[in-house]
């Protein structure tokens, strides 16, 4: 019994197992299937504060979307360039990062909204924009906040089903809880929500580490695997007919002193009725089951794992499709998600009195946002792609689909040509031509 107990405390129990492999109830072998893992907030700080996978799984995206940033488009180039500039006081880029980082981390991220107002007035009211005077901050947070989301009831309000109000903890800058136990009513209104994963019959969003949380398990426990095995990669067997009569505190002090030896002296003095050999590890298979475990944890988080691993952001090349298509997505996110809040917040720096030298309505005037290029190409893969959009303005000009000034403007603009592509089209463009590239270097690229 007790050679049972010191076994058990010499077992590895893993970060989200427990208690222990082996024994108990063991969150790998004994899983059912579609059984729901919720993870608390403490489980949650856990897991991202102790697994640098986890920190890149959550953290990346959020900085891709906000990395190259965006340009303003409008006529008046002196507002455009007010506007931007109040959005860099505010750090506005940073804030929209963290707003993003605590929606796949909690499942909500959300930016407050400091204001100044005409008129006096409760975070509970609605944030009545003729009377906007001032946005003097912008601070992201995360659903941690959040005890409570009230929703409109009524089901003939045009807002029935959407959250009105939040209820939210908060404390002064000494700890100190404020009154009301600290939860104060905040109206929707006053805040930008980012959440992109909710399930139909909950409120709250849902935390990206939930649906990953068996596979971070896997891949947790390959990693101490892989270490265990690497530990005892070499080992060495002593036999001699002496052993038979030692206790086992002689065995044990045998041990730990020829485990010693082996370990710093190269010469081992035996007798001729004794042997020593050395004996190592097995490691065939051990790539391919690691390779599915990050084929899993790359299908499941939905990002290719050289970005996991942290490739440097932005640069791909004519065999990296999956990259590709990492960042169409990642710029659908940008046009989905992040586009409306921040559409958003420029409405309010245009409401504002006191912001842009005077209140400007919005819908009066020509404006978009245009998120800049995600990625760039490295030379090989340029030239690729130069040959086949020279190809394809080939057959244009032989059908008459376009004429030479057209297609010189549409190429190279009126600098004519520079050193970086001008790409045209939209996503789908960009897919075919990503995929013709990919051709032609498994047939020409990967032999080179």
């Amino acid at each position: 019994m007790r050679t049972i107990d010191r076994a058990r405390k010499q077992m590895r129990t893993d970060f989200m197992a427990a208690p222990g492999k082996g024994y108990g109830k063991d969150a790998l072998s004994r899983q059912e299937p579609g059984f729901r893992r919720g993870l608390t907030d403490a489980d949650i700080s856990e897991m991202y504060a102790t697994n640098r996978i986890v920190q890149n799984i959550i953290e990346i995206p959020a900085e891709d979307m906000t990395r190259n940033w965006f340009t303003l488009r409008m006529d008046d180039e002196k507002l455009k360039r007010n506007i931007m500039s109040k959005l860099a006081d505010l750090n506005a880029r940073e804030a929209f990062k963290k707003m993003r980082v605590f929606e796949r981390l909690r499942g909500d991220g959300f930016i407050s909204l400091g204001v100044t107002q005409s008129s006096q007035f409760q975070l509970s009211d609605r944030l009545d924009e003729t009377k906007l005077k001032r946005v003097d901050y912008i601070h992201a947070f995360s659903g941690q906040k959040v005890t409570d989301f009230i929703l409109n009831d009524d089901m003939f309000s045009p807002q029935f089903g959407q959250v009105e109000t939040f209820k939210m903890k908060r404390r002064n800058n000494n700890g100190i809880i404020l009154p009301n136990n600290g939860e104060t009513l905040v109206h929707s209104s006053r805040l930008l929500h980012d959440q992109s994963r909710r399930l139909e019959d909950e409120h709250r969003g849902q935390s990206l580490l939930e649906p990953l949380y068996d596979i971070i398990t896997v891949l947790d426990t390959s990693l101490w695997s892989v270490g265990q095995i690497l530990y005892d990669y070499a080992f060495k067997i002593y036999k001699s007919e002496g052993i038979e009569d030692m206790n086992p505190e002689e065995k044990n002090e045998l041990s730990m002193l020829m485990d010693y030896m082996f370990r710093t002296e190269a010469l081992a003095i035996i007798g001729s009725k004794e042997e020593l050999k050395k004996e190592s590890t097995n490691t065939a298979g051990l790539k391919d089951m690691l390779d599915y475990t990050w084929d899993m944890l790359s299908a499941a988080a939905r990002m290719p794992k050289s970005v996991i691993k942290g490739q440097e952001a932005g640069t791909i090349t004519g065999a990296q499709y999956d990259v590709m298509n990492y960042y169409v997505r990642i710029a659908a996110h940008q046009e989905n998600e992040l586009k409306p809040n921040l559409e958003r917040l420029i409405r309010l720096l245009m409401m504002a009195e006191d912001e842009l030298g005077g209140r400007i309505d919005p819908n009066s005037l020509e404006w978009e946002i245009k998120f800049n290029p995600l990625w760039q190409v490295d030379p090989k893969t340029d030239a690729e792609i130069r040959k086949i959009q020279a190809q394809t303005d080939e057959i244009y000009l032989k059908g008459g689909v376009l004429l030479t000034d057209e297609l010189r403007e549409t190429r190279f603009g009126q600098f004519g040509l520079t050193d970086e592509m001008k790409y045209s089209g939209d996503a789908e463009d960009l897919e075919r031509i990503a995929r013709e590239v990919y051709s032609a270097w498994e047939e020409n690229g990967s032999h080179g």
